[in-house]
């Protein structure tokens, strides 16, 4: 589904924190203090209250932002015990995941000046993943989507492998946080 909806359905707005359900604490790395990335024990990351996991990484300025990213991600994942995964559909899953994370960050390299931060957020049910920029454009898959051209493709794969997706803008702000929320795997 494509949208531009700031927030999922049934989902009421943010709270205080800026996030929808999510409390004001959360874990804040800086990209200089992720270093060799290895797979993080599920202790180090306690849930949130409701069972709710974050994590936020901050993008601003840093250079090769896109597999730092990803290998964030996967530490996220690792942490949350989606990784090492146990059969096709939680490794399918995964990929899922690191593939539209890439493809926000990329987006928002080549359309929005770079990102500032990517913000994931996890529960039994969904993972939400948030990159945020200082860009003006409108994020939007290319109309119509032609398979066998170059470029054009990102915002086409996050709205395929998206359980829903959208912007949010901040009034009085530039930039915007484009956001894709993917099922966890059953």
């Amino acid at each position: 589904m494509s949208t531009t909806r700031p927030y999922s359905p049934g989902d009421g707005g943010p709270e205080p924190s800026g996030v929808p359900g999510m409390p004001e604490a959360d874990v804040t790395v800086p990209a200089t203090a992720l270093g060799a990335v290895a797979p993080v024990a599920p202790s180090s990351l306690a849930p949130e209250a409701g069972g709710r996991q974050v994590r936020r990484l901050s993008l601003d300025g840093e250079s090769g932002v896109v597999p730092l990213a990803r290998d964030f991600t996967r530490q996220a994942l690792y942490a949350w015990g989606w990784l090492p995964a146990s059969g096709a559909e939680q490794r399918a899953a995964a990929e899922d995941v690191l593939l539209v994370v890439s493809e926000l960050v990329t987006n928002a390299c080549l359309h929005a000046d770079g990102p500032d931060e990517l913000f994931l957020s996890c529960d039994r049910k969904v993972i939400r993943l948030e990159v945020t920029d200082r860009g003006a454009g409108q994020p939007s898959p290319r109309t119509p989507h032609q398979a066998g051209r170059p470029g054009g493709h990102g915002m086409f794969i996050v709205q395929r492998l998206s359980l829903d997706w959208g912007v949010v803008r901040t009034p009085d702000r530039s930039g915007k946080t484009v956001w894709a929320e993917l099922g966890a795997p059953a």
